[in-house]
């Protein structure tokens, strides 16, 4: 699933892309992709003539401001990769006018996990490819809160990087919490934004085994928790998220940040600071990788 760094990723794409460039129609091939409104037909009428003013992400989620002229608030779309969820920004060559939206789709077979398309001015298209089928796309009117139409929004803790993320926060979260810290971190309540990836580095930067119990953790080792998790996740922006199976940027590029990570995907090979070979362990179904030297 992407996580924070590679819709950041995403987010950054299209804030340079798509701004500013009318959207006259859409198509979509996958109903149930739609989360809201409950019909297709007005979620497609909902976007249909508006513009994006600005890309914002909450955790893993995207939220594109739309306006229509003369600059009136027109809501917002909000977009969920979950697990395999990709947004490509394409040019649309040789099109035809058949889509549902009142805009043509190409001429000639369209990728066949392609679930919803959006037609832009200058012959551009944001395309959502999904293969596994589990992400959702939400038109949110102008009258209505985001987190009221789209229920996530509620459920998530502060973002890493804001202010609300202090380590007296994060200590008090975790103080009376039976539970491994590495399941803690997938918590998005929590923290939003983290999943499996950006767990494994930041408790291999902060040397703490997965399984260690949330209540065992001293303040000395949540500071050093919350500095590497803003650590690896600077980093992973920066090498344009990670590429372990099916995410690509807005372009269709790879993220880098895979290759040089600490501890996940790594089972068996050397641990990069000690040598000791890296290990895979279950933890309520999810996979944790770890160094026993380097994390206690």
């Amino acid at each position: 699933m992407p996580e924070l760094p590679e819709v950041e990723t995403i987010r950054q794409g299209l804030n340079q892309t798509t701004l500013a460039r009318e959207i006259r129609g859409g198509d979509v091939l996958l109903d149930r992709t739609i989360a809201h409104p409950l019909f297709v037909g007005e979620f497609l009428a909902g976007v249909k003539g508006t513009t994006i003013a600005s890309w914002h992400r909450r955790g893993k989620y995207l939220l594109a401001e739309l306006k229509r002229s003369p600059n009136r608030p027109a809501g917002w779309l909000g977009v969920h990769l979950r697990m395999t969820g990709q947004l490509l920004w394409l040019e649309r060559d040789g099109e035809r006018e058949r889509g549902r939206g009142g805009e043509g789709e190409k001429e000639g077979e369209l990728h066949k996990h392609t679930r919803v398309r959006l037609f832009f001015a200058g012959n551009r298209e944001l395309r959502f490819v999904d293969q596994r089928t589990f992400g959702k796309m939400w038109w949110v009117p102008p009258e209505t809160l985001p987190e009221s139409a789209i229920a996530g929004l509620k459920k998530l803790g502060p973002e890493p990087f804001s202010d609300d993320f202090q380590v007296e926060y994060l200590a008090k979260q975790l103080q009376y919490r039976r539970r491994p810290i590495k399941n803690a971190l997938l918590d998005q309540a929590i923290v939003a934004g983290i999943g499996n990836i950006y767990a494994d580095e930041a408790l291999f930067i902060s040397r703490i085994h997965p399984e260690t119990l949330c209540s065992d953790l001293k303040l000395d080792r949540v500071t050093r928790l919350k500095a590497a998790i803003q650590q690896v996740l600077q980093t992973a922006i920066e090498a344009g998220g990670t590429t372990f199976s099916n995410f690509l940027n807005v372009e269709g590029v790879n993220g880098n940040y895979g290759g040089v990570a600490w501890v996940y995907n790594r089972t068996g090979q050397p641990c990069r600071v000690c040598g000791t070979p890296i290990q895979r362990l279950k933890l309520a179904g999810r996979s944790a990788h770890f160094c026993p030297q380097c994390q206690k």
